[in-house]
């Protein structure tokens, strides 16, 4: 980047979401002004905005964005017809997408490590930076929620990049870890945003069909993928789940770069033991050599694969695992990933981002590893795009199976019929159609010892935190 450029006003358009958070985050640091917009704005990342003194406006009327803003951020939720997205591009305005401005503004002169995979990006990546952080690396981040150890959700970290120190891997060079997601950039870019990144290190976590908003079948996905593929370089690594079908696909197509394998299976690169079923203690092997024991907080063999990739890209950019195995205790994860908010009356409340079948499942089977006979209550919200167009419907139920209670928000736009899907459920199951007929229903049907868990990728109303006080 050399000389700082001049700072400029920016106006982020869909600024409470987490990745365009972050881009917020980091443009404040870099010494811009920043304001923003948003049609639902809630904690936590309402809250980082907040405590970062970023004016937040609701809803995306034209006038919300000051006529002194000499360029406008789109994020990816807004199209063609919305009333600001419109009153840009009349005005002839510069505009870009969060993506885009991340590759520009903040990765140049930065060795980058990408993230991507249909599960695990945000814990993986928070992950990855606690690894460098306990390495003294201090590497800058973009994370999809708030890390509840650094408390914020981006930052551009330690080191400067300077001017003829652009060799890839160059000694000094700062580390830059982000959440490669595979969602298209913006209406204007129909791409990946992890494309616009062009790591040195890419973690492939796993794969699956989700966003059926944007892609017709699983192979359109595994395109995107190979995209990412293709721009990391030979001197780099590809930190890839072994036992991930789909994703050996993806590397079937075209690889350039040295691969290294995670798993359990002892035969890959990187392999783990579990010590305890619930995934909270395990042996970390390196080419079927221990090389240390996990005792953290996290549970779920999911996260086992989480952490064993992040080792694995830490080790790519030069760091002892070793070393760096024993900071694995004081991680405390993301906000909103299985996130224990309180206990009151015997019932301990936690809120959960999980949104697809396969993270419902995992999560709800750590959960039920380190609770042994106590109830799993589930109030759950289908939320995304794919939830609510139906693609994941068939396998909703299996996914809830570690659950003796359910209660699911069928609100009006859900589009399919959730009344079959609860049938099939193993345990006792309830339909409502509002928040308050939720909260109601599970005021009687829990009892002293239940974990009751909300799951949702939206706001929910405040339910989880609401349940609490109404419990108290």
């Amino acid at each position: 980047m050399g000389d700082n450029p001049p700072m400029s006003k920016i106006h982020i358009l869909g600024i409470a979401g987490t990745f365009m958070g972050g881009v917020a985050a980091l443009a404040r640091e870099l010494g811009h002004e920043v304001e923003g917009s948003d049609q639902a704005i809630y904690p936590p990342m309402s809250t980082q905005l907040e405590t970062l003194g970023i004016a937040l406006a609701q809803g995306y009327a034209p006038n919300n964005i000051a006529g002194d803003c000499e360029q406008v951020v789109i994020g990816n939720a807004l199209s063609r017809g919305n009333a600001a997205v419109e009153a840009v591009l009349d005005s002839g305005r510069s505009y870009t997408s969060g993506a885009q401005w991340l590759a520009e503004q903040v990765l140049p002169g930065r060795d980058t490590l990408a993230v991507a995979g249909t599960h695990g990006k945000t814990t993986t990546t928070t992950i990855l930076s606690w690894l460098l952080e306990a390495a003294g690396r201090s590497p800058g981040f973009l994370i999809g929620g708030v890390a509840e150890d650094f408390g914020v959700s981006a930052r551009l970290g330690a080191g400067v990049p300077q001017a003829g120190n652009d060799a890839p891997g160059a000694a000094g060079r700062p580390l830059f870890v982000v959440e490669a997601d595979e969602y298209d950039t913006a209406f204007f870019d129909k791409r990946s945003k992890f494309v616009h990144y062009r790591p040195r290190v890419a973690i492939l976590n796993n794969l699956e069909y989700d966003h059926a908003d944007i892609f017709p079948d699983v192979a359109a996905i595994q395109r995107q993928f190979h995209h990412l593929v293709r721009t990391v370089p030979g001197h780099g690594r590809l930190i890839v789940n072994g036992e991930d079908a789909r994703l050996a696909e993806v590397l079937a197509m075209g690889c350039w770069t040295p691969v290294e394998r995670f798993g359990f299976d002892p035969a890959l690169e990187w392999s783990a033991r579990l010590l305890l079923a619930d995934g909270s203690r395990f042996a970390v092997l390196r080419q079927g050599r221990e090389i240390g024991e996990v005792n953290w907080s996290l549970l779920g063999r999911h996260n086992v694969l989480n952490a064993l990739a992040a080792l694995a890209a830490a080790h790519a950019v030069g760091v002892d695992p070793a070393t760096v195995i024993p900071a694995l205790a004081q991680f405390h994860s993301v906000k909103r990933r299985l996130e224990r908010l309180g206990q009151a009356s015997g019932i301990t409340v936690y809120d959960d981002f999980a949104h697809h079948p396969t993270a419902i499942l995992t999560t709800l089977e750590g959960l039920r590893a380190r609770v042994g006979h106590s109830r799993v209550v589930v109030a759950m919200e289908p939320r995304s795009n794919s939830m609510r167009l139906g693609a994941h419907a068939d396998a909703l139920a299996p996914s809830l199976q570690a659950a003796d209670v359910v209660v699911f928000l069928h609100r009006p736009e859900l589009a399919w019929d959730a009344g079959r899907i609860i049938a099939q459920v193993q345990g006792q199951a309830h339909v409502v159609h509002d928040v308050d007929a939720l909260l109601a229903t599970l005021g009687q049907v829990v009892q002293a010892g239940d974990h009751v868990v909300f799951m949702s990728n939206g706001g929910f109303d405040g339910a989880p935190r609401r349940f609490l006080e109404q419990l108290s």
